[in-house]
């Protein structure tokens, strides 16, 4: 635990969280500010004294650490012929989008949700059709007739799936999920699972790989798997897609290699190796640290700013938090919040849905700069409220 409280200094390293004005705390992207496992480290420098960074290839251990990972760790079963190396999560959505769907198709997602998946839908020419997540009594549920019926659309051809969550750190369960894998077998929608966010997790939860749900599931999904956010190696840009139906598998694979985004780095085959054969105790441990920082941050919650609510979060190391006691524009607040006291939060406007009401704060970072940040967000928002 020790080691995770250490405050590295990120600035000057060409960090965009970090690339803010001194008097700023940055805890809004989906970055963390501890330095990763010490196994990645030393298998990141211990390819680096070779000193030749040319070409590289997709060694077979790199499958096998995702292989052996889901077997131990999520009780799921994949296989080599499935994988396929990706740059990145949010590359390979964009590529598939292209690939799967024609112009002017429609893309459905699960509002609120990841900001990026619209991105990955408008600029490719395609249409968002959301069956936005019902909130009521401070938790979100799938409204399932309205997914339906927006599935049934003719022109909507794919779903993205965020599983776990992102922003509301829900995890989907089995029954859910499987409900999910039916409707759109049914309506002919493949499925895009965004499962980046699976190794973050309550110490005493596990997520439900969607593809694990049954064959209906697994032979029509694509999903995305990664290590960057458990051990925060986004920088290093790798990831992988999973694909147990051969026709859509090649589909994907022209995709992914038409776009150029299917061939690795020098470090990031190396760094995926390690974290997977060698950094499940760190996980565990960052996982338990992460849970004491969100306790810690709903306690001071509770206690001090009784008419905010957090809602409850199973997953990531974020927090949803409801603000529409104090505003219905959170964008009109973030920014105040960040002018006023250097605090700065990720707006819930951009996630889509009712996140206008809703801002989101990372807490992967060092206990001391969580308190900092519930000190700067109670000073902002009595600032605010007596502007």
């Amino acid at each position: 635990m020790a080691k995770l409280d250490k405050v590295t200094n990120r600035k000057d390293t060409y960090s965009l969280k970090w690339d803010v004005a001194d008097n700023e705390l940055p805890m809004w992207v989906a970055d963390m500010d501890f330095e990763t496992a010490p196994c990645i480290i030393e298998a990141i420098c211990d390819r680096v004294k070779n000193g030749i960074f040319g070409y590289s290839i997709i060694p077979d251990a790199y499958f096998e650490s995702y292989i052996n990972w889901w077997d131990r760790r999520h009780n799921v079963t994949y296989k080599k012929e499935w994988m396929i190396f990706t740059t990145g999560v949010v590359p390979a959505i964009s590529s598939i989008v292209r690939k799967l769907t024609s112009l002017a198709e429609k893309v459905v997602v699960m509002s609120p949700v990841y900001n990026i998946f619209y991105n990955s839908i408008y600029n490719n020419g395609r249409y968002i059709l959301s069956s936005d997540l019902v909130y009521e009594n401070g938790q979100y549920r799938i409204d399932f007739a309205d997914l339906e019926a927006k599935l049934a659309d003719p022109q909507a051809s794919l779903l993205i799936l965020c599983n776990p969550h992102n922003p509301i750190g829900k995890i989907w369960t089995k029954e859910e999920l499987a409900t999910i894998g039916h409707l759109c077998k049914k309506h002919n929608v493949v499925v895009l699972a965004d499962e980046i966010h699976c190794d973050i997790v309550e110490p005493d939860k596990k997520y439900v790989a969607f593809a694990s749900v049954n064959e209906e599931c697994l032979f029509n999904s694509i999903t995305c798997l990664s290590a960057s956010k458990a051990f925060n190696l986004a920088g290093l840009q790798s990831a992988c897609v999973v694909v147990a139906d051969e026709n859509l598998r090649h589909k994907v694979s022209r995709g992914l290699n038409t776009d150029e985004v299917a061939e690795p780095n020098a470090f990031a085959c190396v760094a995926n190796i390690a974290a997977f054969t060698k950094g499940e105790e760190w996980l565990n441990n960052l996982n338990e640290y992460i849970e004491e920082n969100k306790k810690v941050f709903k306690e001071l919650v509770k206690k001090e700013l009784p008419n905010l609510y957090v809602v409850p979060s199973e997953a990531t190391y974020m927090l949803w938090i409801d603000c529409s006691y104090y505003t219905e524009n959170a964008d009109e607040l973030c920014a105040f919040l960040r002018t006023k006291t250097g605090l700065y939060v990720s707006s819930g406007s951009i996630y889509g849905g009712n996140g206008q009401k809703f801002f989101r704060i990372n807490l992967a970072t060092q206990k001391e700069r969580v308190i900092d940040g519930f000190n700067r967000l109670k000073t902002g928002l009595l600032a605010y409220i007596n502007r």
